[in-house]
């Protein structure tokens, strides 16, 4: 199968991975597919231009964008598929019903994980992904472990959990990790987890108390703060007030 065949392939099963096509240079119209994992298929007739394309569609899979991008005297674009983000919420609470509710809608992949089997279930989180009723390890390792495009939102308030969650999440490669709990009950956690050994500039990572401030009161609300930060983490932003903001609004690609 050509690289643009795979690609089709691979994009039809909502899979992830760039497609990079010389559109100005020595060999016009030259492809060259690669994965995730690094490998790749077709040829853009340069094994030092191929280096830079992948290291470029490496980038660009995990922002989930396509780009033109020029490489002195040649134009690739780098065309990429992938799937919605997930959003991988722990703790099966009426705010994680609320937060499903809202992922679907900004068309995330929200899934509920709790050991809980009387509290994970299906009935509970309709608009959920996955409900997934295990402990952490078990739960993650069932989703195929913690990839660039996993966010974790932890919304339980039993330390066993949190904790376990955590742990996990804080040594891979989310992008995001968030914790309820009152600024005290963050303290705790942190005086948990630093005598577990998590190292200190890991804990940094949580995002705790999470959410933007909103005021949130009710559930709904308090998953539009959570939903806001999550994806102003993912568009690389602080999630201030545009109105108070310079500059451009949007990103523009090369």
């Amino acid at each position: 199968m050509s690289a643009q065949g795979e690609f089709a392939r691979i994009a039809s099963e909502d899979g992830r991975a760039a497609l990079v096509t010389v559109v100005e240079g020595d060999e016009p119209g030259a492809k060259l597919l690669v994965r995730v994992d690094g490998t790749t298929d077709g040829s853009l007739g340069d094994a030092a231009l191929e280096r830079v394309a992948v290291e470029a569609a490496d980038d660009l899979l995990w922002a989930e964008r396509s780009e033109l991008r020029h490489v002195e005297e040649t134009a690739l674009f780098i065309d990429v598929t992938a799937p919605a983000p997930r959003l991988v919420i722990f703790g099966a609470v009426d705010y994680a019903d609320a937060l499903c509710r809202l992922a679907r809608a900004a068309g995330w992949r929200p899934f509920v994980c709790d050991p809980r089997s009387q509290f994970a279930t299906r009935e509970r989180f309709p608009e959920a992904e996955g409900v997934i009723a295990a402990w952490p390890d078990e739960a993650l390792a069932s989703l195929g472990g913690i990839d660039r495009a996993t966010y974790i939102a932890v919304l339980t308030h039993d330390p066993k959990l949190d904790d376990a969650t955590l742990t996990i999440a804080l040594r891979s490669d989310a992008p995001y990790v968030g914790a309820m709990g009152s600024r005290r009950a963050q303290a705790k956690r942190r005086e948990r987890l630093l005598a577990a050994g998590i190292e200190e500039e890991l804990l940094d990572r949580i995002a705790a108390p999470i959410g933007l401030d909103l005021g949130a009161v009710t559930p709904d609300e308090t998953a539009l703060s959570i939903m806001a930060e999550v994806v102003a983490v993912r568009n690389g932003r602080d999630g201030g007030r545009l109105s108070q903001m310079s500059g451009r609004i949007h990103e523009v690609g090369a």
